[in-house]
């Protein structure tokens, strides 16, 4: 297992086949059929869907997860490939298929999940030796509270350990249907550089509802910055010095799949170029902005003449 270039960023944590479907407002009777205008095989998965999003921005991916010896795991490291993203660290496991979601999507683009854990519930330290870490400038969770074997204590020491080695670190949660949230993070957030929980996730973290007051507990308790992604109200950055309420970029909503993680890409890139925490914020709003357009995770993303066009006047 080795890299042979250096990489902008490794993200480690979820890999998922979606499947999506829609307009489902409604499930049929049992044993009926509803007719459908779409249904999509895609790539996802937080690490998968941030990594996707950070190389066609052209930075240098590698990807650590595990997925199944099945035809969604074959998918799932064919697509990776194809947008250069280096996957020699995506293990097969010989006992769990690949994590897969169903996806239904109502008219106005709001999703509902069912989801297996699969492969990805094996995923711990054992996977990730140090080699990969040193090659990488920013070390990405991309997946805490569903990912059993590396959630908790792990994360930490997992994170600790980059930050000895001089990495950038960050994390992103995804809904922990468990209520586990803080024994999850606890031992992690002393060494996270930037978090980038949705509000929603934060809220039932913290038990606290405004985002100035869910960003000083976790400052408080270690995190150099906190951004949080409040869908159709933007987001909201901090580092306890300076704050920001970023607006969103107004399109036409067709899918939220994937939103969050299209932010996390756009607002790592921002870092990866050295922007302070606003600019950071606002290619993160203008990445998931994109991403909103289309239907599933993976989108087109806009030129970096686009975005600097885009971005014109705000920053």
């Amino acid at each position: 297992m080795e890299i042979k270039n250096n990489l902008d960023v490794l993200c480690i944590g979820i890999a998922v086949a979606d499947v999506l479907g829609k307009p489902i407002d409604f499930l049929p009777e049992k044993g009926r059929l509803i007719l459908l205008e779409e249904i999509t095989l895609n790539t996802g998965g937080c690490a998968v869907n941030t990594g996707i999003a950070l190389a066609k921005l052209g930075f240098k991916v590698g990807i650590i997860a595990r997925v199944g010896k099945d035809g969604f795991g074959d998918f799932i490291i064919s697509r990776l490939k194809t947008y250069g993203i280096n996957t020699s660290g995506v293990k097969i496991d010989d006992k769990l298929k690949t994590s897969a979601t169903m996806v239904a999507i109502s008219r106005e683009g709001e999703r509902s999940f069912w989801h297996y854990l699969g492969a990805n519930s094996n995923l711990s330290l054992e996977d990730i030796p140090d080699k990969f870490l040193k090659r990488a400038k920013i070390l990405h969770i991309a997946g805490t509270n569903v990912l059993p074997s590396l959630d908790g204590k792990p994360t930490g020491i997992l994170l600790e350990k980059a930050k000895k080695m001089g990495l950038i670190t960050s994390l992103d949660t995804v809904w922990d249907a468990k209520g586990n949230w803080l024994k999850n993070l606890y031992s992690a957030l002393p060494y996270m550089d930037y978090f980038l929980p949705s509000l929603e996730e934060a809220r039932a973290m913290t038990k606290k509802e405004n985002p100035e007051d869910i960003a000083k507990f976790f400052l408080n308790e270690g995190v150099k910055v906190i951004a949080l992604k409040m869908g159709e109200k933007g987001s909201y950055v901090t580092n306890g010095k300076e704050e920001y309420y970023i607006p969103i970029f107004p399109v036409e909503v067709k899918d939220t799949t994937g939103a969050g993680d299209a932010y996390v890409a756009g607002f790592l890139a921002g870092v990866l170029l050295g922007w302070d925490i606003k600019r950071c914020g606002l290619l993160g709003n203008l990445i998931g902005a994109f991403c909103v357009k289309e239907i599933g995770a993976s989108f087109k993303t806009p030129s970096w003449n686009e975005i600097f066009e885009f971005l014109e006047g705000r920053i």
